[in-house]
C-alpha cells in the first residue's frame, strides 16, 4: 500500500508538472524558445537622393554588401584574421584579438567590414569558407566629389546624416526601415527568415543649387583664397526675387565620400556661410545709407562735411585715411568715408538705426534648412554705448553671416523686399510624385524708391569707387566693399588681418543674382581680393543664366584710383602689402564659364552727359541726337550707363537712373 501510494503521488506530481509546463506556462516557454531561435534585424530603407535645380544628381544611394561572422562557428580564428586582413586590408593582429574576445563572450555576431567593394566581396565569396557571411546594405555616394559638399553634408556608417541637408532633413531622406525575423538553430545557424515589416524609402530632394554656378563659385573662391594666403573663405549666390540659393561654397572644402581622419578635416566641414558670423565692416554702410535716405532729409547729392578725415565722438577719435573735406552722400558711399557715414548715422539716430538694422534681418536666423545656423549678433538698444552708433554705422559692434548679408543685399536689388532664402525647390516621393515648395512671400522693409536710389549709389562704388575691380565684363553691377579688422579676444585688440568682403548684384536694370564673398584672415582689402571674385562669379553665373549683356565689353578708362584708402578700418595706415605669387589654380571648365570675351572696338555715337537733367530735357536731347535712352525712376538724372563720352554700341541704349 505504501509503495502504491508513493507511486500514485509521484504520478500526480509528474502530471501536475506537465500540466504546468504544457498548459499554464506554455506561452512563456514559447516566447523564450523564440528568443533563442530567432533574431530580428532591421531592413534598411533606401535613402532619398539629392539633386540640383536642373535634376543633376548630387547624392544617391546604391546597394552594397558588408562582411560579418559568427565567431562561435569559426574553427580557426587566426586563419580567419589572416584571410580578412589580406582581402580587406585590415590589421591582422587587431582583428585576431577582436575575434578571440568575441568568442570568449560567446557573441553570435560580429561585423568585419562594412560596405566592401564589389571586388572584395567577389574575392571572399570565392573562398571555401561557410562561416563568412554577407549582409545587404546601402552605400551613400556623392558622384561629384566635393561639389556643394557644405550644402549636401554627409552620412555616417549607419547612413544617418551628420552634416548639411543630409543632417537637417535626415528623417525625410532616410525613410523608415523594415524588420526581418531570422530563424536559427542552437548554433545560431540561419535556416529561414520572414519579413515582419517592409521598409519605406525616403523622399528625394531637389535643391535650388545650380551645379554650374556652384562649380564656378567654388573654383574662384578657392583660387582667391589660396593666392591671397587666407585660411578660409565663403561665398553665397542668390536670386534676389525668389531667394533661391544658387550657390553656397566655402574654402577649405571636403569630399563627403570620405570620412574625416583628423581634427583639421573635421573643421573643414563647417559651413562658414551660415555658422561663422563676423564683423562686416564697410560693406554694412549700405544699411546706414538706407536708413539715412528714409529717416532723414539726406539725398545722394546732399553735401556732407567729412572733417578732413577726422571726427570726435565722446572723446573717441575716428579717422578716414584720406583727408576728405566735403563729399556728396553718394561719394561718401563710393569712397567709403567713415566720417561721412558716421555723420549720416548721427542724423538717423540710435533708435531708428537699430530699427533698420533689424529690418534687414540682422541678428536673426534666416530659417534656411541647414544645421547650426547662427543668428549673428545685434546688441539690444539699451546696451548701446555712447559711441555705438558710430561703430554700427561702419559695420562694427555687430556680427553677421554671409547668408544674412546676401538676403539684405537682395532687398536692395529687388526693390525693398526682404525675401526668405530658399534651398529646397521640391520634394519627390518614392512613387515619383513631386511636391513643389514655393518661394515664401517677402516683407517690404524699405520703399521701392529708396532701394532704387541706393542701387544707383552702389553702382557708383563699382564704376568709380572702391569696388572697381568688381566690374563684370559686359554687365552693369552695384555693390560695396568691406575690410573689417579681425578682433583678437586674447590681446583685446584689432589685428592687421581682415575679413575682406564684397556684396553686390548684377545687372542693374533687372538684377538676376546677388553675390556676397568674404575672405577671412586677409592682409589685403576687400576691394583688392573679394571684389575680383565677385566679378568672376557674377560673369559666370550670368552666362549660365543666359542674361543679355547691358554694357560694352570694353569700358572707357577712368582716372579714379582703383582703391580708396578709406575703405580700410580706422586703425590701418599702410596700403602697401607685399604680394606673393601663388601657384595658379586649374582653369575652370570652358563649358561652365566659357572663354573670356576678346576686347571689341565698336563704332557708334558718343554718349552725351545726361546727369543733372530732367526727364523732359533728356528726352528732348535723345530725340535731337538720335541716341536711344532707357529711363528708370522719376525726377533728376543721377546716374547713366554708359558714361558720358563712351561709344554707344549699335542697337544699345543709354540707361539713366532718375531720382526725385
Amino acid at each position: 500500500m505504501t509503495v502504491a501510494a508513493l507511486c500514485a503521488t509521484w504520478a500526480v506530481l509528474i502530471l501536475g508538472r506537465l500540466f504546468y509546463l504544457q498548459v499554464i506556462s506554455h506561452g512563456d516557454y514559447v516566447r523564450v524558445a523564440r528568443q533563442q531561435q530567432t533574431k530580428v534585424e532591421p531592413i534598411p530603407a533606401k535613402r532619398g537622393s539629392l539633386a540640383d535645380r536642373n535634376g543633376e544628381t548630387l547624392a544617391m544611394t546604391v546597394p552594397a554588401e558588408s562582411v560579418c561572422v559568427n565567431p562561435m562557428r569559426i574553427p580557426d580564428r587566426q586563419t580567419a584574421a589572416t584571410v580578412f586582413a589580406r582581402v580587406l586590408g585590415l590589421d591582422r593582429v587587431a582583428l585576431s584579438a577582436k575575434l578571440e574576445d568575441a568568442a570568449k563572450q560567446k557573441r553570435g555576431f560580429l561585423w568585419i567590414y562594412r560596405k566592401a567593394s564589389p571586388q572584395q566581396i567577389a574575392s571572399l565569396k570565392s573562398l571555401p569558407f561557410d562561416w563568412i557571411e554577407f549582409r545587404h546594405e546601402n552605400l551613400r555616394q556623392y558622384p561629384n566629389g566635393s561639389l556643394a559638399a557644405h550644402v549636401l553634408g554627409s552620412v555616417d556608417h549607419q547612413e544617418k546624416g551628420n552634416a548639411g541637408i543630409e543632417m537637417s532633413l535626415n528623417a525625410v531622406l532616410g525613410g523608415s526601415p523594415g524588420l526581418l525575423r531570422l530563424l536559427t538553430d542552437s548554433r545560431q545557424n540561419g535556416y529561414g527568415s520572414e519579413v515582419v515589416s517592409k521598409p519605406e524609402a525616403g523622399w528625394s530632394i531637389k535643391l535650388s543649387i545650380d551645379s554650374r554656378i556652384q562649380y564656378a563659385a567654388e573654383h574662384y573662391l578657392a583660387q582667391a583664397t589660396i593666392e591671397n594666403r587666407c585660411p578660409t573663405g565663403s561665398i553665397v549666390v542668390m536670386d534676389p526675387y525668389t531667394g533661391d540659393i544658387l550657390a553656397m561654397a566655402n574654402y577649405p572644402t571636403f569630399d563627403p565620400n570620405e570620412p574625416p581622419e583628423s581634427e583639421r578635416e573635421l573643421k573643414a566641414r563647417q559651413n562658414l556661410s551660415v555658422s561663422a558670423p563676423y564683423e562686416p565692416g564697410s560693406v554694412f554702410k549700405v544699411i546706414t545709407m538706407a536708413a539715412a535716405l528714409e529717416a532723414t532729409r539726406l539725398r545722394p547729392d546732399t553735401l556732407m562735411d567729412c572733417g578732413n578725415g577726422r571726427i570726435v565722438l565722446f572723446k573717441r577719435v575716428i579717422r578716414d585715411h584720406k583727408p576728405y573735406g566735403v563729399l556728396s552722400l553718394a561719394d561718401v558711399l563710393a569712397k567709403s568715408s567713415n566720417v561721412g557715414t558716421i555723420r549720416a548715422g548721427l542724423q538717423v539716430g540710435d533708435a531708428k538705426m537699430h530699427d533698420y538694422v533689424r529690418r534687414f534681418g540682422f541678428g536673426q536666423r534666416t530659417g534656411v534648412p541647414l544645421p547650426h545656423e547662427s543668428p549673428g549678433l545685434v546688441w539690444p538698444l539699451e546696451r548701446w554705448r555712447a559711441t555705438s552708433l558710430g561703430s554700427v554705422a561702419m559695420g562694427h559692434e555687430l556680427i553677421t553671416t554671409n547668408l544674412q548679408l546676401a538676403r539684405a543685399t537682395a532687398a536692395i536689388a529687388n526693390g525693398g523686399i526682404l525675401v526668405q532664402p530658399r534651398l529646397i525647390q521640391s520634394r519627390v516621393a518614392p512613387d515619383g510624385r513631386e511636391l513643389a515648395e514655393p518661394a515664401q512671400k517677402g516683407v517690404r522693409i524699405i520703399q521701392e524708391r529708396t532701394a532704387g536710389t541706393l542701387a544707383s549709389m552702389m553702382e557708383g562704388v563699382v564704376r568709380h569707387g572702391t569696388g572697381k575691380a568688381a566690374q563684370p565684363v559686359g554687365y552693369s553691377a552695384a555693390g560695396k566693399t568691406g575690410s573689417a579688422q579681425i578682433y583678437d579676444p586674447q590681446t583685446r585688440r584689432y589685428t592687421h588681418e581682415y575679413n575682406a568682403s564684397f556684396a553686390g548684384f548684377a545687372p542693374m536694370t533687372n538684377p538676376r543674382i546677388v553675390v556676397v564673398v568674404t575672405l577671412n584672415g586677409s592682409n589685403k582689402f576687400g576691394g583688392l581680393v573679394a571684389a575680383p571674385v565677385f566679378k568672376q562669379v557674377a560673369a559666370a553665373a550670368l552666362r549660365v543664366l543666359d542674361v543679355r549683356k547691358d554694357l560694352p565689353d570694353v569700358l572707357p578708362e577712368t582716372k579714379e584710383p582703383l582703391l580708396a584708402m578709406n575703405d580700410l578700418p580706422p586703425a590701418f595706415e599702410d596700403e602697401n602689402v607685399a604680394q606673393e605669387e601663388a601657384e595658379p589654380a586649374p582653369v575652370l571648365q570652358a563649358a561652365v564659364l566659357g572663354p573670356e570675351p576678346a576686347p571689341r572696338f565698336l563704332a557708334g555715337p558718343k554718349v552725351p552727359a545726361f546727369v543733372g537733367k530732367t526727364l523732359r530735357r533728356v528726352l528732348e536731347e535723345s530725340a535731337s541726337t538720335g541716341i536711344p535712352v532707357e529711363s528708370v525712376g522719376h525726377g533728376i538724372a543721377r546716374a547713366q550707363s554708359p558714361p558720358p563720352g563712351a561709344i554707344l554700341p549699335p542697337g544699345e541704349r543709354v540707361r539713366i537712373q532718375f531720382v526725385r
